[in-house]
């Protein structure tokens, strides 16, 4: 069988697997090639570049935390955290009885992303602001409960890029087939 690779841009709502409960969103709605399996997770209310691939060996090796493959998210935040806020972030922060590990987060400046469907929840009086943060390691919900623990809480999370590669052009649901030299 001949390894196939796809690089796949989730949408908000939909689960990283095939089957589902009744009136949940899968992957199979998509036309993927049917051998294939996510490689790695992004949840329900996450979106972004979801890999996919019928190489076993090789979704261990990228998802193994001993392989420190970076990833990227682009998140929205309620409100605008400074330098020292991300700070904190940067260098590991107690989450529960975790420490995380040191990772990389900056405030982007003029970034915009089209909107999404069902739209973030807005308040008036409180600005939104978007964060980059590149991690090595991803627990559950990681971004998030972050965020949250510098007081920042995330209304958008988007993963824009796992190794060497990116989101790029894609659009929500579409996706393309790669070389998997491409991504590591």
């Amino acid at each position: 069988m001949t390894s196939k690779y796809i690089l796949f841009y989730k949408p908000y709502g939909v689960l990283c697997q095939f089957t589902g409960e009744e009136g949940d969103r899968t992957l199979s709605e998509f036309n993927l090639p049917k051998e294939v399996y996510a490689a790695g997770r992004l949840d329900k209310d996450s979106e972004g570049l979801l890999l996919l691939t019928n190489d076993g060996p090789f979704i261990k090796r990228l998802t193994d935390p001993k392989s420190k493959k970076e990833k990227t998210y682009w998140v929205q935040v309620e409100g605008i955290p400074t330098a020292a806020d991300l700070k904190k972030m940067a260098t590991g922060l107690r989450i529960k009885d975790y420490l995380t590990k040191p990772c990389q987060a900056r405030l982007m400046k003029d970034f915009s992303f089209p909107e999404r469907n069902p739209p973030i929840r807005e308040r008036k009086n409180i600005p939104t602001s978007w964060l980059e943060v590149k991690l090595i390691e991803g627990k559950n919900r990681q971004v998030r409960r972050m965020c949250a623990a510098i007081g920042f809480p995330c209304l958008r999370l988007i993963r824009s890029g796992i190794g060497k590669v990116r989101l790029g052009l894609l659009k929500e649901g579409e996706f393309k087939e790669i070389k998997r030299s491409e991504i590591l």
